[in-house]
């Protein structure tokens, strides 16, 4: 498939950037919040000790997620834009993996209902490798 330019393939990372800053965000503000009403002590948070409110936890933990799993998207990314290689499927996968990681946080923060959340963890993952192997296909067979 023919090649696309590098300003589509940036922006499904652009989103998922732009969700990692909102969760911190909110998450940071959250946290302000509820030290300043007292609901949690400064004392008990200041190694990192899980005494927030569950809602918090929710949203913070939300965040780091997006540390984990998409730092393989965005190295993807990066070497997409650097060998060149990239094409629609490359940007239709992008946007799949941005969708499913959009839709994982949703559950993340609302229900955490890990028998919803899972499955759309394991799809996410599954369009990644698929993209990895889309990538190495391209860069060693085509």
């Amino acid at each position: 498939m023919g090649a696309v330019s590098s300003g589509a393939l940036v922006a499904p990372v652009l989103v998922m950037i732009a969700m990692t800053f909102a969760l911190l965000l909110w998450g940071g503000r959250m946290r302000f919040a509820a030290v300043g009403r007292g609901e949690v002590k400064m004392r008990d948070i200041a190694l990192r000790e899980p005494a927030w409110p569950t809602r918090i936890l929710k949203v913070m933990n939300c965040y780091r997620n997006q540390l984990e799993l998409p730092v393989l998207f965005y190295v993807l990314i990066g070497l997409l834009l650097a060998t060149g290689q990239g094409g629609m499927v490359d940007l239709v996968l992008a946007w799949a993996f941005v969708a499913a990681r959009i839709a994982h946080a949703a559950v993340f923060v609302t229900s955490n209902d890990v028998r919803k959340r899972g499955p759309i963890f394991v799809v996410g993952m599954a369009i990644l490798a698929a993209h990895w192997g889309w990538f190495a296909l391209g860069m060693y067979v085509f």
